[in-house]
């Protein structure tokens, strides 16, 4: 029996900014998330020369092709659905009920991942600009048809 192991970035926040440091920390991913707040579409396209890249719209994505992006989105990853948004505030729907395994966000800046009711809230942080003295994040999680695994990936502040 083969054991499928899909490991995907997980980014937010990047404000038109992509880091060499975000870069590599997402080499070898499958896939990548991006939770909002791109800043710039030649930033979507960074990604997809990683890996296939899904994204969501954030309150900063105002330009005709941000507007393009959608507000949410499903992914199903090894059968695992995975909910998108930006601003977790804006969730409107009960994830558990919906069977989501995970709800991915950005928006507040700050990495944070909890559990509710088995699903996993999962915010990387910001890559982008740093603001305040909140760190430089992103996160990778490491999925399959019975495990979602998540791990914080500090970037360095002075690139």
């Amino acid at each position: 029996m083969v054991r499928r192991v899909t490991r995907v970035g997980v980014i937010s926040d990047t404000h038109g900014l992509l880091r060499a440091a975000a870069l590599e920390a997402l080499a070898g991913v499958d896939l990548i998330l991006h939770a909002g707040d791109v800043g710039r579409a030649e930033i979507l396209q960074r990604l997809r020369d990683v890996a296939p890249t899904v994204a969501v719209r954030g309150n900063v994505d105002t330009s005709p092709w941000g507007r393009t992006l959608p507000e949410t989105e499903v992914v199903d990853v090894e059968g695992r659905l995975i909910y998108m948004l930006h601003d977790r505030a804006a969730l409107d729907l009960d994830p558990r009920a919906a069977g989501f395994a995970a709800v991915v966000f950005g928006h507040s800046h700050r990495p944070d991942a909890t559990e509710a009711n088995g699903v996993l809230f999962l915010n990387p942080g910001s890559a982008g600009p740093r603001r305040f003295s909140l760190p430089i994040t992103l996160a990778r999680l490491t999925i399959t048809p019975t495990s979602l695994v998540h791990e914080f990936i500090d970037l360095p502040v002075d690139e």
